[in-house]
């Protein structure tokens, strides 16, 4: 049985530029996304499940310190208890602050390979990098040293890194 999930708008933004929203599917049910996020990511998804979160005294203070949707995902992933996909630093700070369970797109990725849904991390990875998805280079080669992908890490080092 899958468990459910909240996601932000980064997270399915970048999966949906490279085709791959099916990570997301093939890991969690239901994926719950709040009303804002469905706004910012501009796409209708039949097994994404809009749901707008209750909590509105939360949502007002999210709000004056991280973006619309992310305040709609953390108090919507606090009422539903359940785990909460979001990238932004700050936003993950708030969210790991009211006890809330969280992963980014990166780690949901090595994720996807521990439960079979993905065979290999690098690829996905590259192309979002591709798609103009910023991952920074400590993080990429921790994120591969976790999928068990070294191999692709140590190849990496003898080039530099090119920010996007």
């Amino acid at each position: 049985m899958k468990e459910p999930a909240v996601t932000n708008s980064t997270c399915l933004i970048v999966l949906d530029r490279i085709g791959r929203l099916d990570i997301l599917r093939g890991l969690f049910e239901p994926v719950m996304i709040p009303p804002k996020v469905q706004e910012e990511f501009g796409k209708v998804v039949h097994w994404l499940t809009v749901v707008a979160p209750r909590n509105t005294a939360l949502i007002k203070v999210l709000s004056t310190v991280v973006d619309d949707g992310e305040a709609e995902a953390i108090a919507l992933a606090s009422e539903q208890d359940c785990l909460l996909i979001l990238d932004d630093r700050k936003a993950r700070r708030w969210a790991k602050s009211l006890g809330l369970r969280v992963i980014g797109t990166a780690g949901l990725l090595v994720l996807a390979k521990g439960q079979g849904v993905l065979n290999e991390v690098k690829p996905v990875l590259e192309s979002m990098k591709r798609s103009n998805f910023y991952l920074h280079p400590s993080l990429e080669k921790e994120v591969l040293r976790l999928a068990g992908e070294e191999r692709w890490s140590k190849k990496k080092q003898s080039k530099p890194f090119v920010s996007f």
